[in-house]
């Protein structure tokens, strides 16, 4: 797989269930389950019901579950609630966050 290649999950997409993506992964949809990636891109009207796996993870979109991500940036429109465990995490004015942090070497 190409370097600029990457999964993409429409808005219009529901998934029950955990997803798995052994390179990157653009989510515009709602995912009911875990997500495991090595690179991830939550888009703003994107939402994850469950837990993240990641190396690196941009949350743009809404996420109710834990993060384990060795790089974390939450935009301004991001919507957290659940723990990070990251190297570095960068926060944009106007996140919503309910988080707990936790930070690993």
């Amino acid at each position: 797989m190409a370097d600029n290649q990457k999964t993409i999950l429409r808005e219009d997409l529901k998934i029950k269930g955990n997803v798995f993506e052994k390179e990157n992964i653009q989510i515009n949809g709602e995912i009911n389950g875990d997500v495991k990636a090595e690179n991830l891109k939550l888009e703003e009207k994107g939402k994850i019901n469950g837990n993240i796996y990641s190396s690196v993870s941009e949350l743009d979109g809404t996420v109710n579950g834990d993060i384990k991500s060795s790089k974390v940036h939450i935009s301004g429109t991001g919507d957290i609630e659940g723990t990070i465990k990251q190297k570095t995490l960068s926060i944009d004015e106007g996140a919503k966050l309910k988080i707990k942090t936790e930070t690993s070497k």
